[in-house]
């Protein structure tokens, strides 16, 4: 059994802007553009980046919830939706996802206990097992069966939703959950308690996460490994203790010097980042970030850099043409970026 559940290959979604009085293709937002990573079982990959950068995109697509354009996903050794691969439902099945919505993604007329059991149902578990699977279940995500199971969605709080959404995604006995801003919504006392609770049945599960957050403090908690995006492409990737005390890219050293510190003496004084991130209709040539990067030079307009392994100890990559020795930049360094 590979150690990798998930590898994504050259995975690419752009999304057409019709117009014209025959409505024709315009333009295309290119909101995931050709990018590689891999998951191993029994980690979670934390996901992270602006709003509107790709990573909800790039969940979706990981689920066939919308179609990519080009590219590959590899779930356990076998390609999604490909003849002597792995079919979309049986993926599925040992894939799920909890989304950032709680209430929406629950199906207003049907009780708590219905939610939970209809996904069992389908694909072919007698009502009455898979009844008794969801109130099991709700033991498990900290609710009790006998005063939640007959309850609708609009009877509950968001962190109770949000267990709920949780549970449902467990009813199939999934390998891999994705959790898309999962916790985003719920107040800070709330969002302790489900990340807890994450942490706690991942380990009873045998569970591996993506997980996909614009908290930076949360991915530093729950995450093995985190991959910042920029503009629909990976900027870095790699173990989350060595990108967030040494980031090798200047676009993950903006966020993580932009996060809320509980030491006054390490207030953020200056700007970390000025500017708005560029048009995805119509991105940068070369290197995406070039237009807001501080040490941005002639070879970055000129040629995209490629995501390579610029740390000694091998534990993250990225896309900076400073990190890549051949490249030309005159600040190229292994070392980590200029002060």
């Amino acid at each position: 059994m590979s150690n990798t559940i998930i590898k994504v290959q050259k995975l690419k979604k752009y999304f057409p802007i019709k117009g014209g009085i025959l409505n024709q293709t315009t333009a295309e937002v290119q909101a995931v553009d050709a990018i590689n990573f891999a998951v191993s079982r029994g980690e979670t990959l934390g996901i992270v980046g602006e709003s509107g950068c790709g990573k909800s995109t790039t969940a979706r697509l990981l689920m066939q919830l919308i179609e990519q354009d080009d590219g590959e996903i590899i779930f356990d050794g076998y390609a999604v939706g490909k003849r002597n691969g792995i079919a979309t439902r049986e993926m599925r099945k040992r894939m799920q996802m909890v989304f950032q919505d709680s209430y929406s993604s629950l199906n207003p007329r049907l009780p708590v206990e219905s939610s939970i059991a209809f996904g069992p149902i389908v694909h072919g578990l007698k009502k009455r097992v898979a009844q008794k699977k969801a109130r099991d279940l709700l033991i498990k995500v900290g609710l009790n069966p006998d005063l939640f199971s007959r309850r609708y969605p609009h009877e509950l709080s968001g962190g109770q939703r949000q267990r709920v959404n949780i549970a449902r995604a467990l009813a199939l006995d999934p390998e891999v959950l994705i959790l898309d801003e999962a916790v985003s919504a719920l107040d800070k006392s709330v969002e302790a308690q489900v990340l807890n609770l994450l942490m706690d049945l991942k380990e009873e599960f045998k569970l591996t996460f993506i997980f996909i957050s614009h908290d930076l403090n949360v991915v530093h908690y729950i995450s093995d490994r985190v991959l910042v995006m920029y503009l629909g492409q990976v900027v870095e990737i790699g173990d989350v203790n060595a990108v967030y005390s040494n980031p090798k890219h200047p676009y993950t050293r903006a966020l993580i010097s932009a996060m809320p510190s509980m030491n006054p003496e390490k207030r953020t004084e200056a700007v970390p980042l000025s500017g708005d991130p560029p048009n995805p209709i119509s991105p940068p040539s070369g290197c995406r970030f070039r237009t807001r990067c501080p040490f941005s030079e002639d070879i970055c307009a000129l040629k995209e850099p490629a995501l390579i392994q610029n740390d000694i100890e091998k534990r993250q990559s990225s896309a900076c043409h400073m990190g890549d020795p051949k490249s030309g930049h005159s600040k190229n360094n292994l070392k980590g970026l200029p002060q």
